[in-house]
């Protein structure tokens, strides 16, 4: 007969549900407007529409566990102090810099720091994976979205045309244009598959830990959800092209392109179950999937059990403390409203330059909608009989909520050329903002056209080249200077193989001399 002892459980006092809901409170308060913009991600863009069931699924994976929490005591752990100071610091810099993916990921490292001082090792160790899976929630920082963005279009794009070929149909590839002949495919952002690899990763890492297997199966199935999002969005790409050469443009449009897209999904799902199914077999584990795939609700009470209730350890009442103490500094802090530099706008920018004559150009708005800079021009300059000169400038008046520049080394390509070489250069007698030019070179190639390109990015009166260090910069001087305003410039210059590449260098060098007298006015130190 099971004695008192064994029947006894531990529960939470209405006490210590107070105290939960007061911290729950202050943390709301103090993240409010990164989790808002997070939300909002949620609502707005389809790649991270999932966010809104993260919550909910943690708490069920929590509740699923209750059984064994509810056999252990909140001891607390000293430990998790450090972790929510941490996180507060992280909150403090992401605030002071209103760069929201930093407050984000600060409000991550202090749940789960409160979480550890509230129920200590064992009882943490027991939901560490269901807490883990928030880390889906919080969008990507917009610059690695967009060089992931513009890789997985390339993959998807040069993939997808090899099944069109499957069929015996005649396509060309231009970066991202499937050209069918009578008709031209555009593989735009929102079929880049994102799409699907977040949901999809979220829905493996949620396979995974409910797959009763080795660990390095379970690491397997969270991987792989990498290449086969990747090919069945391929793939569906392929079809539509299929689609379109035998029934026309409104295959690809519409309500049956939205729900190519749930089929695909659905497949990617099934493939996930197929591959757990595929490890048993390798491995001789002839158990059911039933048993091996297994969603298991906690083990019910029986009869007669007693309950005492649960203290709240001093760890937690620290790390309480330390939320609101924070609270002061976060209410008394005004909010920093970003300072937006005068400027004139770039539609304005000279046609004539000390004899260079240019004409305007325009974008396509579905790159303008892509791009989401403030202001950009596009101006084609030619000096005397000399080669003409293409100059673009896409200026950002703020870089804090991911509207950034797009590197030219991910767009390149996108456009259907082929990067052949990429150096820095000084430009001889170029001097912006009273420092030496330095500038991306790169030479560019599509078939028998090639391109000379210069480029950098001209950030608060630095000259940058590297892609990265732009964010960093761009973080420092939201935190020290309260701007992040910046720009992308580029020149580029059409030659063959037969000209002199250093005689086309000395070209851009002489316009870049002469445009460098103008355009620090219009992107501000």
């Amino acid at each position: 007969m099971m004695t008192t002892q064994e029947m006894s459980f531990w529960r939470t006092s209405a006490l210590g549900w107070a105290l939960i809901l007061i911290t729950a409170l202050a943390i709301a308060f103090l993240f409010f407007d990164g989790l808002e913009l997070m939300v909002s991600y949620w609502s707005n863009r389809e790649e991270y529409s999932h966010g809104f069931l993260i919550p909910v699924i943690t708490l069920y994976l929590i509740w699923q566990r209750s059984d064994q929490i509810r056999e252990l005591s909140f001891t607390g752990s000293w430990l998790a102090i450090p972790v929510v100071a941490a996180g507060l610091f992280l909150y403090f810099l992401g605030e002071l810099s209103t760069v929201y993916t930093i407050i984000q990921y600060a409000f991550l490292v202090v749940l789960y720091g409160l979480v550890w001082a509230l129920v200590g090792t064992r009882v943490f160790k027991i939901i560490a994976i269901p807490l883990l899976l928030l880390v889906f929630m919080v969008p990507f920082p917009n610059f690695i979205y967009n060089n992931l963005s513009s890789k997985l279009q390339l993959i998807s794009s040069e993939i997808g045309v090899a099944v069109i070929r499957l069929f015996g149909i005649s396509v060309f590839l231009e970066g991202n244009v499937i050209d069918l002949g009578s008709y031209k495919l555009q593989v735009v952002e929102a079929c880049n598959g994102l799409r699907y690899l977040f949901p999809l990763m979220t829905l493996g890492f949620i396979v995974a830990y409910f797959y009763h297997a080795a660990l390095w199966k379970r690491v397997v199935i969270f991987l792989s959800t990498m290449p086969i999002t990747i090919l069945m969005n391929s793939f569906r790409i392929g079809v539509i092209g299929v689609m379109v050469d035998n029934w026309g443009q409104g295959m690809a449009e519409g309500f049956l392109h939205d729900f190519e897209g749930w089929v695909i999904f659905m497949a990617c799902f099934g493939i996930l179950f197929f591959e757990m199914w595929l490890l048993m077999r390798i491995t001789n584990d002839r158990r059911p999937l039933k048993e091996v795939f297994g969603i298991d609700p906690p083990q019910p009470l029986k009869e007669g059990a007693v309950f005492s209730s649960r203290s709240i350890p001093l760890p937690y009442f620290v790390a309480m403390a330390l939320v609101l103490l924070a609270l002061v500094p976060a209410a008394t802090i005004p909010d920093r409203a970003e300072e937006i530099v005068p400027r004139p706008s770039l539609a304005d920018f000279p046609e004539q330059i000390d004899g260079w004559a240019g004409t305007f150009d325009a974008m396509e708005q579905v790159y303008i909608d892509t791009l989401k800079f403030t202001d950009y021009t596009i101006i084609n300059y030619r000096k005397e009989q000399g080669p003409p000169v293409n100059f673009y400038t896409a200026y950002y008046d703020s870089q804090r909520k991911g509207q950034s520049a797009h590197s030219p080394r991910s767009c390149i390509p996108g456009g259907g050329w082929r990067i052949e070489s990429l150096t820095q250069r000084d430009v001889p007698g170029v001097q912006m903002h009273g420092k030496q030019l330095r500038a991306n070179r790169v030479i560019i190639g599509m078939g028998e056209h090639k391109q000379l390109v210069y480029y950098w990015f001209q950030q608060r009166g630095r000259i940058i080249t590297n892609e990265y260090l732009v964010k960093w910069f761009v973080f420092w001087d939201a935190l020290t200077r309260n701007r992040t305003d910046g720009a992308l410039v580029r020149l580029t210059i059409p030659y063959r193989d037969s000209q002199d590449v250093e005689e086309l260098d000395a070209v851009l060098a002489d316009f870049a001399k002469d445009m460098s007298k103008l355009l620090p006015e219009y992107v501000p130190e």
